[in-house]
């Protein structure tokens, strides 16, 4: 193993599951991704609509199972046809990792779509669709964050359906989502049902928070020029700050009596994943949102360019829970600032089901276009 590839094995070791932001067939079925997993400590992967769309709209590699699709189907129900293929592939890759760490890890996730945000009974049915067509231990549904998304995973949960909860931006959504997954597995505790095969991870949004909590500083910058200097304290340092604080709930939550209940009867924790960490501004350094938030029983999902960065100059040492008064300083200065971190994460959360739902129209515009070249029709039903 080279230098390089040991900067991922010790984030690994650090207690920080590396899992890839990216999904394509020709990464499934060439053999690539089962040699990243040994040379990268890949532990896991995610999946969204952009990243489908993207992977759809390049190359080849979806032709055939279009073109031999039945013309019946239509757009969306080919799109669910070619995703849960990827996805069901992409967990028997990662079925050696998810045996090998007794169901802690080795997940693959896909996503319900953005239009069930806001519906509890139509998130659950098509979660339940997706996990009955998946059929693999180690996959994982993606269900937004919203009070809505809330509440249907507690159900799902209860079911028995792994349940990955996306797009959470604020330290109270977060604390919502912690309360669905301890009663979902206080409800199946009372039930007399199995614990240990639940698993179920909370992503928690980070690169996002500082674009936006910039922009919002640079508003009163401009509108006061000589509050430029003390505007640079916050520049790149809120999106961390509410992560740690999101990271200090999650073993807040985890630790007492209530949890130690259900741990006695095989539960596991619900790791807070870190999702959105590739660095958006090129003035931060690329692996800031790798390196600030590593720590005991985390996940963070990188694109493959992070990857990379990473393991070419990251640094591996433990951050996850340190300075936590000055992170909490940080935001209360931010508010008396005058940047709401309450008005940063709606607008984020409102904003990233907007881009979701966009993401889903233009693959699925895509995917009738991409049809209609490889010579079949497709269905209107």
């Amino acid at each position: 193993m080279g230098a390089s590839m040991d900067r991922l094995q010790q984030l690994h070791d650090a207690g920080q599951s590396i899992w890839l932001d990216f999904i394509d067939r020709t990464l499934l079925r060439s053999g690539e991704l089962a040699r990243r997993i040994e040379r990268e400590a890949l532990t896991g992967m995610t999946s969204n609509p952009t990243i489908f769309e993207k992977a759809l709209a390049e190359g080849t590699a979806y032709d055939a199972q279009l073109a031999g699709a039945s013309p019946d189907l239509n757009a969306w129900e080919l799109f669910e046809l070619i995703e849960t293929d990827d996805v069901r592939a992409a967990c028997d890759i990662f079925r050696p990792v998810h045996e090998k760490s007794r169901g802690t890890d080795g997940f693959a996730s896909i996503e319900v779509s953005p239009g069930s945000a806001h519906d509890v009974e139509d998130t659950i049915v098509e979660a339940r669709r997706l996990w009955a067509v998946v059929d693999r231990p180690n996959v994982m549904i993606k269900v937004p964050g919203t009070p809505e998304g809330a509440a249907a995973t507690r159900r799902l949960l209860a079911e028995g359906i792994n349940v990955n909860i996306t797009l959470l931006f604020s330290i109270d959504a977060h604390a919502t989502i912690i309360e669905s997954y301890l009663s979902a597995l206080e409800e199946r505790a009372s039930r007399g049902l199995p614990l240990s095969s639940i698993s179920s991870v909370a992503s928690f949004f980070v690169s996002r928070v500082d674009t936006e909590a910039d922009k919002r500083l640079d508003a009163l910058v401009k509108a006061n020029p000589a509050r430029a200097e003390e505007a640079k304290a916050f520049r790149g340092r809120v999106a961390v700050a509410n992560a740690k604080l999101a990271y200090a709930l999650f073993r807040e939550r985890f630790s007492g009596a209530r949890w130690e209940a259900l741990e006695a009867r095989g539960a596991r924790v619900q790791r807070p994943l870190w999702a959105s960490t590739s660095t958006k501004n090129p003035a931060y350094r690329d692996v800031m949102y790798v390196e600030d938030l590593i720590g005991p029983d985390t996940v963070n999902t990188m694109p493959p360019a992070t990857i990379k960065a990473f393991a070419d100059h990251g640094v591996v040492e433990r951050t996850v829970d340190v300075h936590l008064d000055d992170e909490r300083a940080l935001i209360a200065k931010l508010e008396e600032f005058g940047v709401s971190l309450t008005g940063v994460t709606d607008t984020l959360l409102r904003d990233g089901l907007v881009s979701f739902e966009k993401s889903f129209d233009t693959l699925i515009a895509g995917l009738e276009a991409k049809r209609r070249t490889v010579g079949a029709a497709v269905g209107t039903r």
